[in-house]
């Protein structure tokens, strides 16, 4: 993917590709700090300065995240996500349903926690697809939608399989 296809925007309202990359990766950082370090979400904002323009999105977005290549996305997305499953290879199941009485939306665990990044990526993922689809030069479709080539060492990011999150009986989030 070109860097004129990740700075592309579409209208007025919508966001970059760029950003939407950065935005997942900032989504993670947010998520890895409150689970894995204990952030608790009225701290978040104080603790994602760096990445609240990309957390955020909108105006400072569009106006601010530009003039990068797809590496510096991919290598930051591969940074949080290489982070994320360490941790995960350190904690057990009872911690992955720790419940955190205090989150925005009300008791919430960690794999719903988890859970909802996967939601998340997938949503834009969506977004991506379509935008690259609008933009100048776009001859791809189909499941090489960021341009990453089969074995190229980034090929898996930004998978998660969430069909493996089989929650207990009863409403967990």
């Amino acid at each position: 993917m070109t860097q004129d296809q990740l700075d592309f925007l579409l209208d007025s309202k919508a966001n970059r590709i760029g950003a939407l990359l950065l935005h997942l990766a900032a989504t993670e950082k947010l998520c890895q700090l409150n689970t894995f370090e204990r952030v608790s979400h009225q701290n978040l904002p104080s603790a994602l300065t760096e990445w609240s323009v990309p957390w955020e999105l909108g105006e400072p977005a569009r106006q601010k995240i530009k003039g990068h290549n797809l590496d510096y996305y991919l290598n930051l997305l591969q940074e949080g996500r290489e982070k994320t499953l360490a941790e995960f290879r350190k904690r057990d199941d009872q911690w992955l349903m720790a419940v955190d009485s205090n989150w925005s939306w009300g008791p919430t665990n960690n794999l719903c926690k988890w859970f909802h990044v996967c939601e998340h990526e997938s949503h834009h993922a969506g977004q991506i697809s379509l935008l690259k689809s609008r933009a100048p030069g776009d001859q791809i479709g189909g499941r090489a939608e960021l341009g990453i080539a089969p074995g190229s060492e980034y090929e898996g990011l930004g998978q998660y399989d969430c069909r493996q999150c089989n929650p207990p009986p009863g409403r967990w989030f």
